[in-house]
């Protein structure tokens, strides 16, 4: 992929915010008013649902993307789509499916830029406070402009981890990386959205996001703009990212020292 200019990731973000706020919005108010046929539930595997609402976001955002920059490749999660080309849209329309169909609000949408080989650009749009997250790389990170920075806590046990796991990983080494972070005295929650997760960490809301397997559209975004707040993030490299996937860790500076077991669990990574 060719380098891309400031001025054009400006105008990147630019899109990208404003059509993840739509597109969330009309989600949420969806969700608010309809049944539990409406949603047309489709099953991918065991927890691991799309719904009607996902379909409509990811067309409406590809249409979005197709109009403005209609040489740039695109990558839904639903939909799939093109690697090539200068620059390259990875999104998730909804990620935290399962919590959208339940109505628990932890849920949000993610769309990644990649250009040059690297994550350009990220926006997640948080369902649970209607807010847009963003970050341009070596441009800091916001939430609805407003700059945003990791934790600066220093103390184990006065930190907060979130944790991500799915049936694709081994259930057992997620509870043993949980006994550990317990045993440090860090307290844990685990949300059910990747993306959400990662924001929680660049707004200095919890110190680490930790989860064992993710794809490109649930990590790209998050992980880009918890690396501009200060916090220490890895990840795949992108083409596997891209492809069969892999782990995150987003860790505040002052709690990188306390985590080199989850480093190993994870295997090779790379800096975002």
């Amino acid at each position: 992929m060719m380098p891309i200019d400031k001025l054009d990731l400006a105008a990147r973000v630019a899109l990208a915010s404003d059509v993840a706020r739509r597109v969330g919005r009309d989600a949420s108010a969806f969700r608010d008013n309809a049944g539990s046929a409406d949603l047309q539930v489709e099953i991918k595997g065991p927890q691991d649902f799309v719904t009607i609402a996902d379909k409509r976001a990811e067309t409406a955002i590809r249409a979005a993307v197709s109009e403005a920059f209609p040489t740039d490749g695109f990558m839904g999660e639903e939909g799939g789509g093109e690697h090539s080309g200068k620059t390259l849209w990875v999104v998730d329309p909804i990620d935290g499916t399962t919590n959208f169909i339940r109505g628990f609000r932890h849920w949000g949408v993610s769309i990644a830029v990649i250009a040059d080989n690297q994550v350009q650009l990220g926006v997640v749009y948080d369902a649970a406070v209607d807010k847009v997250y963003s970050a341009i790389r070596g441009g800091g990170a916001f939430k609805d402009g407003q700059p945003i920075n990791a934790s600066t806590l220093t103390d184990p046990r006065q930190c907060l981890a979130i944790l991500g796991h799915s049936r694709r990983t081994d259930f057992m080494k997620y509870q043993q990386l949980s006994n550990s972070l317990y045993d440090l005295g860090i307290d844990y929650r685990r949300m059910g959205a990747a993306a959400i997760g990662l924001v929680r960490v660049a707004d200095g809301i919890a110190d680490l996001y930790y989860e064992q397997h993710l794809f490109g559209w649930d990590m790209l975004a998050g992980a880009l703009i918890a690396h501009e707040a200060g916090a220490q993030v890895q990840i795949p490299p992108l083409d596997v990212a891209l492809g069969e996937g892999g782990p995150v860790i987003a860790v505040s500076a002052g709690l990188a020292c306390e985590i080199g077991f989850l480093r190993e669990a994870a295997g090779p990574l790379i800096s975002v």
